[in-house]
């Protein structure tokens, strides 16, 4: 039975009755000929920000590296700007290499209590999108931001919040996704952001999940398998050892795909079920890594996702 689009405009899809094929042969970005896959490879600058080399060096070593796209930092963006950078120049760069930004990581507080606070949030997004509109650029993460030391106690009222902030993306073309924080005290869990996408009854929510947020927070990772095909356009692609604790382990700990404990190959074959593409995006943030050369990192990272995509 095949998976259809949000049952009654709710954001949050039926459970599959069957399994599906995977579908859409000869994306980009894998080595084996014969696997049908709809992944394509997508890298976060955090990543090598510890290495402090420009955004345009950065750009030329990702495209160079064989990446389909990027996930920019908008505090990164904002200092481009504020030195005189023009978003045109940043989109072209980007585009001589063939690639286009696929999201951009934002911490506006949308989701905090306190209505001065979210009107703020308001205003910083609608500048934030403007900017990633000029970008090419069609999402922005939307983290609980502002809402990380304690939860909110009415995830109705998430929902309500969030669909102001959707409205304001869809006017703009920047459509914000609501993202899993592991750490967080306010959607830490897949079945709050389940809660909260079913709530909003918006056929144009969208969810951003990532591995280590959901061993942090301690979800199931074949609950993936709840989401509607079009409510997941991206994922955060990492890993964790099997002696890693969800209690100690912090964003430092994340590692390459592949090199840890993780269950990739069903959780790609969840993200793979009915979807024509998913963005696969490599956001670390190892201390380790950022001794390195950031040529090496970049390149090591994306053959890393190529081998754990290969499992499938």
């Amino acid at each position: 039975m095949k998976r259809r689009s949000f049952v009654q405009q709710s954001a949050l899809g039926a459970v599959a009755l069957g399994i599906q094929p995977m579908v859409s042969a000869g994306k980009p970005g894998i080595e084996n000929k014969n696997i049908n896959h709809p992944f394509t490879f997508c890298y976060n600058s955090s990543t090598t920000r510890g290495q402090k080399i420009s955004l345009e060096e950065e750009i030329d070593l990702v495209g160079k590296a064989g990446y389909d796209g990027m996930e920019l930092w908008i505090p990164v963006l904002n200092a481009y700007k504020e030195k005189g950078g023009k978003m045109s120049d940043l989109r072209k760069r980007i585009s001589d290499h063939g690639m286009v930004v696929e999201d951009a990581i934002g911490f506006a507080q949308w989701i905090h209590d306190d209505d001065s606070v979210r009107n703020k949030a308001i205003e910083q997004l609608k500048s934030e999108m403007d900017m990633l509109a000029e970008l090419g650029c069609k999402r922005i993460a939307a983290p609980p931001a502002g809402a990380t030391d304690k939860e909110i106690s009415s995830y109705d009222a998430v929902a309500e919040r969030y669909v102001n902030i959707l409205e304001l993306g869809l006017s703009k073309g920047v459509v914000p996704h609501l993202e899993l924080w592991g750490f967080s005290k306010t959607l830490y869990k897949l079945p709050q952001l389940l809660y909260v996408a079913a709530q909003t009854g918006r056929s144009e929510t969208r969810l951003l999940t990532d591995v280590y947020h959901l061993f942090k927070g301690g979800s199931h990772t074949n609950a993936l398998d709840l989401i509607a095909p079009e409510a997941i356009e991206i994922f955060h692609m990492n890993d964790y050892l099997s002696s890693a604790e969800k209690s100690t382990i912090t964003d430092a700990d994340r590692i390459y795909p592949g090199d840890g404990a993780a269950p990739f190959k069903s959780i790609l074959q969840s993200l793979a079920k009915g979807r024509d593409k998913v963005v696969l995006s490599l956001e670390l943030f190892n201390p380790e890594y950022y001794k390195m050369d950031a040529g090496s990192v970049i390149k090591t990272g994306l053959q890393k996702m190529k081998q754990v995509v290969s499992m499938l």
